[in-house]
């Protein structure tokens, strides 16, 4: 798979188009309710008794009934959202195409920008806040970007030679944060994300997420239904069987410590032993899952 494909490829599994990464401008989207049946989105979060969602041409949803309704607050962009993540009931942030960041610091009922970069043609894929100081932003071609101020300032970082595109972030129980992305790379950092180690991989396809789970194990999963957990914050790997070529890009852990991954096709992947095994299951709708909110021993699928 060429470069220019494999930047949107995390995307593309999920997408029935890929949206360009030129610059766009727009005025903000009015609040109305709206149907997800007209919307993709790509991630979402449990914000206190309600859910913020944010997907493509910039849109962000809100939920105040577990899913059942949805209302569009406004945006104050137009680019595709790729990852949103709070601290707390109030402040969070949400990341997407154009490198552009968001913030919000009353729920996710309204939205500033506060950084972006369209000239790179870099879109961002992960955001995480370890406190509501200090966040990092991950994305295209090796794009890493920390904040020590809760978002206010971003500096970019480079922390590898190469230019591989950097997919998911985790951290992990003991407090090491590890990185997964294009052809197999792992790095990981012990001193808070300010230096990074690339790690041995098992694989050479790309990761698209990473997946804590209790005892300081982590669980990276990506192209064509490939799984590997680690026990020892990334050392080694074990190869998980998972009985599927579907690529996935979603995970979670629910109340119990089952863990669902789940991606193309509607592939869900359910094990009981904290990543030792899976069951395959196939979602009714067989729609792609871009992502999956934990509510105590239940999920909901986007």
């Amino acid at each position: 798979m060429n470069r220019g494909v494999g930047v949107g490829f995390a995307l593309l599994v999920l997408l029935a188009a890929l949206y360009a990464f030129s610059p766009r401008t727009a005025p903000a989207v009015p609040a109305k309710g709206i149907s997800l049946d007209t919307v993709l989105l790509l991630d979402a979060a449990q914000v206190g008794s309600r859910i913020v969602a944010i997907g493509e041409r910039g849109v962000i949803v809100i939920s105040q009934d577990g899913g059942k309704t949805w209302r569009q607050t406004s945006s104050p962009t137009q680019v595709t959202l790729t990852s949103v993540y709070f601290h707390d009931a109030q402040l969070g942030w949400a990341v997407g195409h154009d490198s552009v960041i968001l913030k919000t610091t009353d729920g996710g009922t309204t939205w500033h920008q506060v950084y972006s970069a369209p000239e790179q043609q870099k879109p961002l894929l992960k955001v995480w806040f370890s406190n509501a100081r200090n966040g990092y932003a991950i994305g295209a071609y090796g794009l890493y970007l920390r904040t020590q101020d809760g978002g206010g300032a971003w500096q970019p970082q480079k922390i590898m030679d190469a230019d591989l595109h950097l997919n998911a972030l985790a951290a992990l129980s003991e407090g090491q944060l590890l990185i997964a992305g294009e052809a197999g790379l792992l790095l990981r950092s012990l001193d808070h994300g300010q230096t990074w180690q690339r790690l041995a991989s098992p694989y050479k396809g790309s990761f698209f997420g990473l997946l804590a789970t209790a005892d300081n194990g982590v669980l990276a999963y990506g192209l064509r239904g490939h799984v590997f957990r680690s026990t020892d914050a990334g050392e080694t790997w074990e190869a998980i069987p998972t009985g599927s070529q579907a690529t996935l890009m979603a995970g979670a852990v629910l109340a119990d410590n089952s863990i669902l991954l789940a991606g193309q096709n509607g592939t869900v992947l359910v094990s009981h032993s904290r990543g030792k095994t899976f069951a395959l299951q196939k979602h009714p709708s067989q729609k792609h899952v871009a992502a999956i909110l934990a509510d105590g021993n239940h999920a909901l699928l986007f």
